[in-house]
């Protein structure tokens, strides 16, 4: 999944697709296809910076950053086109014009989010956050990570069944970054078989977070091998689906996990 932030303030590549803050076609669909050229087959379009602090923007904000996007995107290209969103009114217009996955850092727990998703029939993301952009690394706490994660993704997981959701609609996040200590961050990927033995497709996205400066003393834009590093861990561990910015090194990362763990496969299971 490649990342293509429609944002001036994302915490790595806010701004880059932008023109005198406005939102540029002409970067955003050569972007595309060389994200698409290099192995993506997904393209997930934020328009909401929910990097820590991040200033909450208005939906009609959001919806013009992310539309056209979208729009121009699906008119172009024949690939998967992911939106982050949590926003009813994003939800319902970016499926109308294309999209074809939601991934929601909240779940679809902002008002009318869980209605819209579900009318459009499209398959659904649901990560985990502890608390809201603006507060959410201010000393978070877990009684156990893992179990608490767990517990609130399927409770979530509940309410999108009874909403009309089929199980098979679902994808699951663990919110790396979102709310978690560097030694949450640790715990929730050394123990990711726990979430996959939750029955969902797992989603993780570990591009040049944080975490990866904490442990490795880099900068965002020095964090290409702590990423792949990443990457490669969440693979083994169950990974379906790598959220990346770089990603021509990370299929290359990723190609080669997945060649090991399938000679290895078969002898596991004698």
């Amino acid at each position: 999944m490649g990342v293509l932030n429609t944002t001036p303030d994302s915490f790595s590549d806010g701004g880059d697709l932008l023109v005198d803050g406005c939102l540029s076609l002409d970067k955003v669909l050569p972007r595309c296809a060389q994200m698409l050229a290099e192995g993506a087959v997904i393209i997930d379009v934020g328009g909401e910076s929910t990097r820590p602090g991040a200033t909450p923007i208005s939906v009609q904000q959001e919806l013009d950053r992310v539309i056209p996007a979208v729009a121009a995107i699906a008119a172009r290209f024949d690939t998967i086109i992911s939106v982050d969103t949590s926003s009813a009114e994003v939800i319902t217009a970016a499926a109308a014009v294309g999209a074809g996955l939601i991934n929601d850092v909240r779940a679809l727990e902002r008002s009318g989010a869980l209605k819209a998703a579900a009318a459009t029939g499209l398959p659904v993301c649901l990560m985990h956050m502890q608390g809201r952009p603006q507060t959410m690394q201010l000393a978070p706490s877990y009684s156990d990570v893992v179990e608490n994660v767990s517990a609130y993704l399927l409770d979530r997981v509940r309410c999108c069944k009874e909403a009309g959701f089929d199980g098979s609609q679902l994808l699951l996040d663990p919110g790396f970054g979102f709310g978690k200590s560097a030694e949450h961050n640790l715990s929730l990927l050394n123990r990711l078989p726990q979430l996959r033995a939750l029955g969902y497709p797992l989603l993780v996205g570990l591009s040049r977070k944080s975490i990866i400066g904490r442990v490795l003393g880099r900068e965002v834009e020095d964090r290409l091998v702590g990423s792949l590093s990443l990457a490669v861990l969440a693979v083994d561990r169950g990974a379906t689906i790598i959220r990346a910015h770089d990603i021509q090194q990370t299929v290359d990362a990723v190609a080669m996990a997945a060649a090991v763990l399938a000679e290895s496969a078969p002898e596991a299971l004698n």
